[in-house]
């Protein structure tokens, strides 16, 4: 008889559905456990990189507001640079990979093991954002001063005086002709 259902030290005690239920969920908690490290882990390494932004992010001037970052946290913790482009870590989750997001799809633009590189990655992004900012607002033209439209009281009141002459004119005639 072959000796499924029973521990595997060679005990003949047959397994029970309870005990093997309850075993399971201990392998599940310890598997959630490992996956909360590591996703602990990265949020730690991902604020490490945050902090050293903070300089860079400093010296952005305050009417420039195309940045806006932050660590996002889900199934995979992001720093967020701007809107298209953030750092997430790699499969490895010890290797930083900074990427945009394009209409032709995600692009690796840095990746490195290295704070340092990564820091200059993103300044290297930064500064041609902000010169597409300059050459955007250089190019288009200045709204043209428009003219202040006309208060439309006096158009109004003129209709309203005319239509009323009319009617009363229209009912003198009307009076004077006998209906």
């Amino acid at each position: 008889m072959p000796n499924s259902g029973t521990h595997p030290a060679g005990d003949a005690k047959p397994l029970r559905l309870r005990d093997a239920l309850r075993q399971a969920r201990i392998e599940a908690a310890d598997r959630t456990g490992v996956v909360v490290e590591l996703r602990d882990a990265e949020v730690a390494r991902l604020e490490i990189l945050n902090e050293a932004l903070d300089p860079l992010f400093a010296e952005i001037p305050a009417k420039v507001d195309m940045f806006d970052r932050g660590i996002s946290q889900g199934d995979t913790p992001r720093l967020w640079i701007d809107m298209v482009a953030h750092v997430m870590m790699g499969r490895d989750k010890r290797i930083y990979r900074f990427v945009q997001d394009t209409r032709f799809g995600r692009i690796v633009i840095a990746e490195s093991h290295d704070v340092a590189t990564v820091v200059k990655a993103v300044t290297d992004y930064i500064a041609r954002r902000m010169i597409e900012r300059e050459h955007a607002l250089a190019t288009t033209p200045a709204p043209i001063a428009e003219k202040k439209p006309r208060s439309r009281f006096w158009t109004f009141a003129l209709g309203m005086i005319v239509g009323a002459a009319t009617l009363f004119a229209v009912a003198l005639f009307a009076a004077l002709r006998g209906y």
